[in-house]
């Protein structure tokens, strides 16, 4: 059974990066277009204020870089200190425990994209492509022959 499971991690971590990604990119595109309820129930996070408009764009960019699987310890790391602002800037001083203050999604989101740090892309991701291609490319030109000199 845990051979089985080990077998499935990749794809199983995959899938948790691109759910992850898409639930954080939505919450941008909500304060940045207004889709999806807007920000705050309604409407949008008015250009260049801070923090708001910035946590928006971290998100959105953030949480489509990682849910595509490219550049995703990257995003991953900028996403969670930016999960880590919201929650110890805006959350906890209304309460100590998230459920208390509403920081779970804060919480949630900023040990989940930790976790992506560490762990990469798993499976699905542009990252294992673009690895896999480079290394395919280097194992061909250190195969090739040296060209003998011409006299």
């Amino acid at each position: 059974m845990t051979g089985r499971l080990n077998n499935a991690q990749p794809y199983a971590l995959g899938l948790f990066r691109i759910v992850v990604g898409l639930l954080f990119a939505c919450h941008g595109a909500a304060s940045l277009f207004g889709v999806l309820g807007g920000a705050h129930g309604g409407g949008t996070v008015s250009a260049g204020t801070w923090p708001g408009w910035y946590a928006a764009v971290i998100q959105l960019v953030g949480g489509g870089l990682v849910m595509i699987g490219l550049g995703t310890r990257a995003a991953a790391f900028i996403s969670s200190g930016s999960m880590a602002y919201a929650y110890f800037k805006v959350h906890q001083p209304e309460a100590l425990w998230p459920l208390q203050n509403s920081g779970e999604a804060s919480a949630m989101f900023c040990w989940a994209f930790l976790l992506l740090v560490f762990t990469g892309s798993g499976a699905f991701g542009l990252d294992r492509l673009l690895s896999s291609r480079s290394r395919n490319e280097e194992g061909k030109q250190s195969r090739q022959e040296p060209a003998a000199a011409s006299v």
